[in-house]
């Protein structure tokens, strides 16, 4: 029943962001930029274990891997612009992100962090 809660909240909050992208995309992204995966993410982490440690840690991870997320966000119009179709703009663009993420794991990894 839990695992059930988790995923209806989930949707449910995907759903409510999109149907509201529908009617303005600015109200869409306010309320896709706020970090309520994150938040429920913590909820969920520290319910399940009571550890305010490990919620201090994803908390972190999570701040470091909003950095490359971002790259979604400048290829996707850019790929868009350009002509390719959405599918393949959203392809390219998840394959620019996950070259980030990977040379951001890299840098991570460097200086001791991760």
């Amino acid at each position: 029943m839990y695992y059930l809660i988790k995923i209806v909240l989930s949707a449910a909050l995907i759903m409510l962001i999109s149907e509201i992208a529908k009617r303005s995309s600015f109200w869409g992204a306010v309320l896709a930029s706020l970090p309520f995966i994150s938040i429920i993410a913590f909820i969920f982490l520290y319910e399940e274990t009571k550890d305010a440690k490990q919620v201090s840690n994803l908390s972190i991870d999570i701040f470091w891997l909003v950095i490359p997320s971002l790259a979604l966000f400048i290829a996707l119009p850019i790929f868009l612009k350009k002509g390719f179709n959405f599918y393949l703009s959203l392809g390219l663009a998840a394959l620019v992100t996950i070259a980030c993420y990977y040379l951001m794991t890299l840098g991570l990894k460097k200086f001791g962090i991760l």
